[in-house]
């Protein structure tokens, strides 16, 4: 049973005012919790409100939102590797094995096997790889198609990270017309969210069609992650983005979050977008900075129509893995908080966390299940979420 089933609106749920007749102690301690009433104990916050413009409408198209094929392969991997903290350079994973085994390679051992066939020769690239890494078969990558239509009616294309797998992303590239997008110059910007592997790895996919193309990363990135950019064959201007909030167009801007992240990797900058007559679209690739630090900071530095939280796209990283701590269910309370009335997520929310959304009766729009995204409550592979106020 949702919390409309019982006749409760979300608001009114999470904020606390209907406690009911007969609660216990500790009951009645949990509302106030995730009440109003609680706010009287803290400062309020003080909003900047920065205007950053607006634009008419963003569409998302999901290229690929399954970074891997196997959890249980990936964690086994990154356990017997000597866990979490281990640099993502020195796993052995694509594209960076020199043929040692898990754990025992390095950055410069592994590219320097495939840096001469970046970024034109690919299937060649691969099948070294695939000689040379472990766990080939796994890797598939994060990568979404953002659009933005000024208020002139001009659509703005960035492409928001660039996948993992050579082999998978330009298979997804050309299911979506990207590769076509990339080499008539239609998309202005590389946008990296941060340098995980899922994310990042898959780059020459993406400068095999647009070497010329800007990117704009966090400035957070590792010495080998800046070399990979280069090896990769890129020509074009590198801008890096330091904390907080910086403007990319009218009605859109970044937020680059200080944020340690598991596999030696740090920063992640996320997408906000102001739309006209609705309110502010927030864009994520995995959300590790949490789920309500992002929300917060849109609440703290932005000034957006309607003062509307509106949408919501991405990874949330809640259970990536499919595992489930009864901690999490305070993250899925607390994000009624905020009112977000459209909903769209994947990739590391993990499938439980989707499905506990939807129960809750959050407004989330459900995909399709194809091209080897595995459930209908994410927005999978090849999928689409628009944000545009009515006519």
């Amino acid at each position: 049973m949702t919390i409309k089933d019982k006749g409760i609106s979300r608001r009114d749920f999470v904020r606390g005012t209907v406690t009911g007749v007969g609660v216990g102690v500790f009951a009645a301690a949990g509302f106030y919790s995730y009440s109003p009433w609680r706010n009287q104990l803290f400062p309020k916050i003080a909003r900047k409100q920065v205007d950053i413009g607006v634009c008419k409408s963003v569409k998302v198209t999901n290229i690929s939102e399954t970074s891997w094929f196997d959890n249980g392969l990936l964690i086994s991997d990154i356990k017997k590797a000597g866990g979490l903290l281990v640099n993502q350079y020195s796993l052995n994973w694509p594209p960076f094995g020199d043929g040692q085994g898990l754990a025992k390679g390095s950055y410069e051992a592994g590219i320097n096997k495939i840096k001469h066939l970046l970024p034109d020769r690919l299937d060649e690239a691969w099948a070294l790889i695939e000689q040379n890494c472990v766990h080939t078969d796994n890797p598939g990558g994060f990568s979404c198609l953002v659009e933005i239509e000024d208020m002139e009616g001009e659509i703005h294309k960035i492409l928001f990270d660039t996948g993992w797998s050579y082999k998978w992303m330009e298979e997804s590239y050309k299911r979506e017309g990207i590769d076509k997008m990339l080499a008539n110059n239609e998309i202005e910007m590389l946008f990296v969210t941060h340098e995980h592997f899922d994310h990042f790895w898959g780059l020459p996919v993406t400068m095999k069609y647009n070497p010329n193309i800007p990117i704009m990363i966090p400035d957070t990135f590792y010495p080998e992650g800046k070399q990979y950019i280069k090896d990769s064959g890129h020509k074009g201007q590198l801008t890096e983005i330091g904390n907080g909030l910086n403007k990319i167009m009218p009605g859109v801007a970044s937020f680059k979050f200080d944020v340690p992240i598991i596999c030696r990797v740090f920063g992640e900058q996320d997408i906000f977008v102001n739309v006209k007559d609705l309110g502010l679209v927030s864009i994520t690739g995995c959300c590790h900075q949490g789920i309500i630090k992002f929300a917060e900071a849109a609440y703290r530095e932005l000034k957006y129509e309607k003062d509307t939280l509106y949408g919501l796209y991405g990874g949330l990283h809640i259970s990536p893995f499919e595992d489930w701590d009864p901690k999490y269910d305070d993250l899925v309370i607390s994000l009624g908080k905020y009112g977000f009335e459209k909903i769209g997520c994947n990739h590391c929310t993990g499938i439980v966390t989707a499905k506990k959304f939807i129960e809750t009766g959050y407004p989330v729009v459900e995909g399709t299940a194809r091209f080897r995204s595995k459930d209908k409550a994410y927005l999978g592979n090849g999928d689409t979420i628009e944000f545009r106020a009515p006519v």
